[in-house]
């Protein structure tokens, strides 16, 4: 579905929180000359923006998200938030942890929700055998409270498959209108366990997950009979939600195609319109994840299984060997544009704690080197910010990226790592005086949203390409504030309640995309 299309051509246009070039007398800017943005420093200030747009190429963010991840061409599929974005998860989709969200429950101020999605590109009529979390793994939501940069609290999802009938392989032998119901012959269960301190506590038992949605047909009314019934609570004022939804995360992917000579006039497709997910959600009151210090959390998503899969010439297989870590995402974008192609599984594989191994990316990225390769002239203040060391040094990504921004996500004790943090204590936005919500987050003033946390409608990459290029630095490029992909929202409406997702596409459309 086209979501804010605009043309690689077309003219100069207003554009909400735009970071744009400060007018000459009579209006505009010099006709071709370089112009060069003073950006207000964090602390104290407000990331309000002009809304003066420099007339430049719409299309240049699209270009530079698909070059950034790596000098090649890859294939249009193969690369979204975190979406095959490695080879090891692009070959083993079960553990290819899409996209991670953390933000303030708006329908529960009190409490902090937890969206985790994983296996990318669902087609919704992927029968027979729809989409399954793994056995034999574990599912984490890991949180660090004290800027240690360990996990203090582990969240744990761990699943059984169910199988009614093994004489069939229908999906559903009828039309299901329960999680109970005996004509959904394939579903699964699962268990919550909370690690702390090195104690286990189970939270839930053996509860259901809302199963695909493979058409209307087998399941008629799945939204109320399945979806929602799938909300799961505890008595100590926890939810948890585990079942399909739609993909939350919208780009259009096409730049893989259009940097190397498509039409850039078609810039605004979200690639993910009709695609689903298996997603884990979770609401936990504030109170029992604030540290010793401070309202700050950092979180970062894994999964992990054991060491060792023999497969047996029966079919079955054994799993043996210690838990290893398979899968990490915390900040989004991160194994994608930052990490190269040669690391990736091994990123994967690493803890937070030793992160300080990758700040070499992050303090000089490729992402601006490609960029200005592909636009020569038109982002030359990025690839200068300290002439005096080599190559580029950007603390404004080491902030973002591995430390969190002072004065709003930055931990009072900090070992330097990559996660995704979150100001517990931030006010929802447009309530009570805070500033008015909006798709580009602390860029647009609205200080609730990324990279503070991440919410289900933050525009996660039209953020990281503006910051990427300079937007926080002393002094950046003006063309850096109009950075965009040409898609501003999801294709389907977010819930206002717990879990918040858009509800799951059907098998029975025809045509989801």
């Amino acid at each position: 579905m086209r979501r804010g299309a605009r043309s690689i051509l077309g003219p100069a246009a207003h554009e909400e929180g735009g970071m744009g070039a400060a007018p000459r007398a009579g209006g505009a800017p010099e006709p071709g000359a370089r112009v060069v943005r003073r950006t207000p420093t964090w602390e104290g200030v407000s990331f309000a923006m002009s809304n003066f747009r420099k007339a430049l190429i719409a299309g240049i963010a699209a270009a530079a998200l698909g070059a950034s991840i790596f000098a090649g061409l890859a294939p249009i599929a193969s690369r979204a938030s975190s979406h095959r974005e490695a080879p090891l998860t692009a070959a083993d989709p079960q553990i290819d942890n899409t996209d991670l969200y953390a933000f303030r429950s708006p329908d529960k101020p009190n409490s902090i929700s937890f969206v985790s999605s994983w296996i990318p590109f669902e087609e919704p009529a992927g029968g027979p055998n729809f989409y399954l979390f793994a056995e034999h793994t574990n599912y984490d939501i890991n949180i660090d409270n004290d800027g240690d940069a360990r996990a203090d609290i582990v969240y744990r999802w761990t699943f059984k498959t169910h199988y009614r009938s093994g004489s069939t392989f229908l999906y559903a032998t009828g039309a299901v209108t329960s999680l109970n119901d005996p004509n959904l012959n394939i579903y699964q269960t699962y268990d919550l366990t909370r690690i702390r301190n090195g104690n286990s506590v189970v939270l839930i038992h053996n509860a259901k997950v809302a199963p695909s949605n493979v058409g209307a047909g087998s399941m008629p009314n799945y939204n109320s009979d399945l979806f929602d019934a799938a909300v799961t609570t505890t008595g100590a004022g926890i939810r948890s939600w585990v079942g399909q939804s739609d993909d939350a995360f919208f780009l259009d992917l096409r730049v893989f195609d259009l940097l190397y000579g498509g039409d850039f006039s078609e810039a605004g497709d979200d690639t993910l319109t009709g695609f689903n997910v298996n997603t884990m959600a979770l609401s936990v009151p504030r109170a029992q994840l604030r540290g010793p210090n401070d309202a700050v959390i950092g979180i970062w998503n894994t999964a992990s299984r054991p060491s060792m899969r023999v497969q047996h010439t029966d079919g079955t297989q054994t799993f043996t060997g210690n838990n290893v870590q398979v899968s990490r995402l915390g900040m989004p974008l991160v194994n994608e544009v930052v990490v190269p192609v040669g690391f990736k599984d091994y990123f994967n594989a690493s803890k937070p704690k030793d992160d300080a191994q990758f700040l070499p990316a992050v303090n000089d990225p490729e992402l601006p080197h490609l960029l200005n390769a592909v636009y020569p002239g038109a982002f030359p203040t990025v690839l200068d910010s300290n002439p005096n060391k080599a190559g580029i040094q950007r603390s404004d990504l080491v902030s973002v990226f591995l430390r969190g921004l002072a004065g709003l996500n930055k931990p009072t004790n900090l070992t330097q790592s990559e996660m995704l943090r979150l100001n517990m204590d931030t006010p929802l936005c447009g309530t009570g005086g805070a500033p008015a919500c909006s798709r580009l987050g602390v860029l647009a003033g609205d200080v609730q949203g990324f990279p503070n946390g991440r919410r289900l409608s933050d525009d996660t990459i039209d953020i990281a390409l503006r910051v990427a290029m300079g937007v926080l630095l002393p002094t950046h490029d003006a063309a850096a504030d109009t950075l965009g992909d040409g898609v501003d929202a999801n294709e389907s409406p977010f819930q206002s309640t717990f879990p918040f997702v858009a509800y799951p596409h059907s098998g029975s459309d025809a045509s989801p995309h």
